[in-house]
């Protein structure tokens, strides 16, 4: 096998890796003084007309008035000092609208996951359209009882390529887990036990993540996920049928990907047949995921096509012991 080829497949390979997984107004008052008496003088005519005596003497002497000015004026300066607050408020409720965002915010008792509580997934790794077999990948995740989660991901050449060609791609994603789902905190990845220089920390108070590669800072959406913890943030939407939109750090870039619902199929896999629902998401490259939606919607086929047409394809062959999710 050239030489050349190899290099391809590797370089290709590794990009399939990385790649998968907001008038106050003054009234009259007792203060000038013919008012009062003109009201005395008049007021008994209409006392005399009408039938409560009572009710006009009490409200025309000047102690009267003054409970009346007294009265709107106490109402209108409570009312004027509470737009005063309010301002001071407003920081604090933007601030609010920004809670979901953060990481250090998380309700007292941890929301139990959908998923099993841990487990994995073992796949294998085709090429071009002929299925050729050049690796295996592995999937292992786990939800803890304090609401975090750590997954993990490994992708190495097999078989013949190896010969030629070793190479072992790791990436983990870790964070907590929310009502909403998956909240990355951070994206490692390993290239032949190296540093991958592909890592990704998210800062979720600002909104923003920070990506190794460059040194960039990217700001992000809420919901966003790294392409490790995507396959399983998936078993969290509410209509998948319709598709989705959310933001995926790859530990290269940042980009929004636009999930198309392409329909169900029953799909025959080395680990078992599933109804599953293909989605689909178009960016420079294709990105492709089989959920089971009768086993909560893990990924059992996931497809790359990058931007000059290379293919690979996982294809589930084992689906862990699984601890089934606690009622």
């Amino acid at each position: 096998m050239p030489l050349a080829f190899l290099a391809a497949l590797a370089g290709s390979l590794t990009i399939h890796l990385a790649a998968l997984f907001g008038t106050d107004y003054e009234l009259f008052g007792e203060d000038k003084a013919p008012p009062p008496p003109l009201l005395v003088e008049i007021q008994p005519l209409p006392v005399a007309k009408q039938a409560p005596p009572a009710a006009k003497p009490k409200a025309h002497p000047a102690t009267s008035s003054k409970s009346r000015l007294a009265v709107p004026q106490t109402q209108k300066t409570a009312a004027a000092d509470l737009p005063a607050p309010a301002p001071e408020n407003a920081p604090s409720e933007a601030s609010t609208v920004k809670t979901p965002l953060e990481a250090p915010v998380q309700a007292s008792a941890p929301p139990k996951p959908v998923l099993p509580t841990q487990g994995v997934i073992r796949y294998q790794v085709f090429m071009g359209e002929q299925g050729l077999i050049v690796g295996r990948a592995e999937h292992r995740w786990e939800f803890l009882a304090d609401g975090r989660y750590r997954l993990q991901g490994r992708t190495e050449t097999s078989g013949l390529v190896s010969l030629f060609k070793s190479l072992r791609f790791e990436n983990e994603s870790s964070g907590h887990l929310a009502a909403t789902g998956l909240v990355p905190e951070s994206y490692r990845t390993l290239k032949n036990g190296s540093d991958g220089k592909e890592n990704a920390d998210f800062d979720w108070t600002s909104a923003v993540v920070h990506l190794a590669r460059d040194g960039s800072t990217r700001e992000i959406t809420r919901g966003t996920q790294d392409i490790l913890s995507l396959n399983y943030q998936l078993a969290y939407l509410g209509t998948p049928e319709k598709g989705a939109h959310i933001g995926v750090v790859t530990g290269k870039k940042y980009e929004n990907y636009a999930l198309d619902a392409l329909g169900e199929e029953d799909l025959e896999t080395p680990a078992g047949r599933f109804h599953t629902l293909q989605l689909r998401a178009l960016t420079d490259s294709v990105t492709e995921i089989w959920i089971a939606l009768d086993r909560y919607r893990l990924p059992v086929k996931i497809r790359f096509t990058d931007k000059k047409g290379g293919v690979f394809e996982q294809l589930a062959t084992e689906i862990g012991t699984l601890a089934e999710p606690k009622p």
